[in-house]
C-alpha cells in the first residue's frame, strides 16, 4: 500500500498581473516580461508531496504505440497546411494571435467551413460578436456550411456544454481572452481567468482527440497578451502579420510541436474574403516597359520560401545642411550603414543628397541579403543609369564594402529563373551557386565595387 507524506509551508506570493510570473516576495519589476508595477500580492502558496497512485494503464513501448491517431488532416486552406506541416493533428490545440484587424477571424471561419464540408462537423465559439453578425460575415466570404455550428458564449461552463452536446471534431474559440469561468475570480482577459479557460478547453480537447483553434489577442508591445504559459501549453503558436494599409498578410509558426517553424504562409485580405497566395512575388514587384534608374530587384527568404521583392531608391538634392534620409519597410539603420559604406568604399558621394529607399508593395525586408539590392538601386538613383531589367542581385554587404554569402544562394537563382529572370549578381561563395539553369547567367562578386561595374558598363 502506497505511503503517503505531505508538509505545507504557507508563504506570501506575489504574481504579476501581466504575463502571471510568481516570486515570493514584492518586486518593482517582473521577472518574467519586465513591466513595471504590475507585481501584486494575491494570497498564499501550500507546498504538498503527492503519493503514488494505482496506474490505470501502463506505459507501453513507443515502437508499438499507435501513430495514425495523430495523422494530418487537411484543412483545405493550403497556406495554413504549409505552415502547420502538412494540416491539423487530432486533439492538436493551436493559438492563432494577431493585431486587431490583420483578419484572424476570417481566415478561421475559412478554415471552419471548408473543413465542415468533407463532413465532418465543426463548432465556432465566438465571444466577440453574435451568431448573426458571424452569419454575415461567413455569407460575404462563402463560408456557410451545412455542418457549421455557430455559437455566441461568454462563459466557459456554457461553451464546454456546447462542446459536451455537438462532439465536434473541429473546435473553434473567439477569443479566449473573452471566455470567463465562474469559478475563478477576475474578469474576462485576466491571468488567473486565461489561464482557467485555456486548461480546460486544452483538457476537453485532449480527452476527446477534438482539434481545437484558438484566437489570442496582443498587446501593444505585439506580445500575446496573457500568462506566458498559455504559450507553453497549447501544441501550436502562430503569429498574424500584416499591415493595416495592405492586403498582404504572413502567417508564421514560432512554435510547432508537429513540424518545423521555418516557413510562412502568405494571403491576400479582401472584400471577398481571404485567399491563399502560392506566388506572391507579383505583388511586391513593380511592372514598367522600361527600366527606370533607382530600382533592384532581391531575392529573400521567408523561412524556407523564397520571395522576389523591389527595392527603390531617389536621391535629391538637399536644401538643409544635413540631408533627410527616408525608409519604407527597410530598417532605418541598416541603410543609413549602407549609405555611408557606398561613400566611403566605392566613391559614391550622397553626403549632399537627400535620399528615400522603399519597398514595393508594403513588405518589410529585415533579412542581410537585401543589402546589395538596397546599395544598386540607391547607385543607380545617383548615377541615374538603370540596371538590367531581368536582374537580381542578393547578398549581405559589410562596413569593409565586402560582399559575404548568404544561405540558400542557388533556391533564390531557381525562383528567379521560375519567374523569367536571366541574370544574377550573387556573393562569391566557396560553395558556389551549384547548378546554373540553362539560359541563366550568374556573376559572383567579393567587393561591393566590383557590382557597381555594371553602371559603368
Amino acid at each position: 500500500m502506497a505511503s503517503k507524506t505531505s508538509r505545507a509551508s504557507k508563504t506570501p506570493a506575489y504574481k504579476c498581473a501581466e504575463c502571471g510570473w510568481t516570486a515570493v516576495k514584492w518586486v518593482g519589476r517582473c521577472g518574467e516580461c519586465q513591466a513595471w508595477g504590475t507585481v501584486e500580492e494575491y494570497g498564499a502558496t501550500v507546498a504538498r508531496t503527492t503519493a503514488a497512485a494505482t496506474v490505470l494503464e501502463p506505459a507501453r513501448r513507443i515502437a508499438e504505440v499507435d501513430g495514425t491517431t495523430a495523422a494530418f488532416l487537411p484543412t483545405g486552406v493550403d497556406e495554413l497546411d504549409r505552415v502547420l506541416g502538412g494540416g491539423l493533428v487530432p486533439g492538436a490545440v493551436i493559438l492563432l494571435a494577431g493585431e486587431p484587424g490583420v483578419g484572424k477571424s476570417t481566415l478561421l471561419l475559412d478554415v471552419a467551413a471548408k473543413f465542415a464540408r468533407t463532413g465532418q462537423d465543426v463548432l465556432y465559439i465566438t465571444g466577440e460578436e453574435s451568431a448573426a453578425q458571424v452569419k454575415l460575415r461567413a455569407e460575404r466570404i462563402d463560408a456557410v456550411a451545412h455542418t457549421l455550428y455557430l455559437s455566441a458564449e461568454t462563459d466557459l461552463g456554457q461553451a464546454l456544454g456546447q462542446v459536451e452536446k455537438l462532439e465536434p471534431k473541429l473546435l473553434i474559440v473567439d477569443s479566449v481572452q473573452t471566455l470567463s469561468s465562474a469559478d475563478v475570480e477576475g474578469s474576462a482577459g485576466g491571468v488567473s481567468q486565461v489561464r482557467e479557460v485555456a486548461a480546460s478547453i486544452i483538457s476537453a480537447a485532449k480527452r476527446r482527440n477534438m482539434t481545437t483553434l484558438l484566437v489570442g489577442h496582443v498587446t501593444k508591445e505585439g506580445t500575446i497578451a496573457g500568462p506566458r504559459l498559455l504559450e507553453h501549453l497549447v501544441d501550436v503558436v502562430c503569429q498574424f502579420e500584416g499591415e493595416r494599409h495592405s492586403r498582404l498578410r504572413l502567417l508564421r509558426a514560432v512554435k510547432n510541436r508537429y513540424g518545423a517553424t521555418d516557413d510562412v504562409g502568405c494571403f491576400d485580405l479582401n472584400e471577398a474574403g481571404i485567399e491563399g497566395l502560392a506566388d506572391p512575388s507579383g505583388l511586391f514587384v513593380s511592372r514598367t516597359r522600361e527600366p527606370v534608374s533607382g530600382t533592384c530587384i532581391t531575392v529573400t527568404m521567408e523561412g524556407r520560401r523564397p520571395l522576389l521583392a523591389e527595392v527603390q531608391s531617389l536621391l535629391a538634392e538637399s536644401a538643409n545642411s544635413q540631408p533627410r534620409r527616408a525608409t519604407s519597410g527597410l530598417e532605418s539603420s541598416r541603410v543609413a550603414m549602407l549609405l555611408a559604406v557606398l561613400q566611403q568604399r566605392a566613391g559614391c558621394m550622397l553626403h549632399k543628397d537627400d535620399s528615400y529607399v522603399a519597398t514595393v508593395g508594403g513588405v518589410k525586408l529585415t533579412e542581410p541579403a537585401t543589402d546589395l539590392a538596397v546599395a544598386l538601386a540607391v547607385a543607380s538613383a545617383k548615377s541615374r543609369k538603370a540596371l538590367p531589367q531581368r536582374l537580381i542581385a542578393f547578398g549581405e554587404v559589410g562596413l569593409a564594402g565586402e560582399v559575404r554569402p548568404v544561405p540558400g544562394i542557388n533556391q533564390r537563382i531557381q525562383e528567379a529563373h521560375r519567374l523569367g529572370f536571366t541574370h544574377a549578381i550573387v556573393p562569391a561563395s566557396p560553395a558556389g551557386a551549384g547548378v546554373i539553369p540553362e539560359g541563366f547567367s550568374v556573376r559572383e562578386v567579393g567587393h561591393l565595387a566590383e557590382a557597381l561595374e555594371l553602371l559603368i558598363t
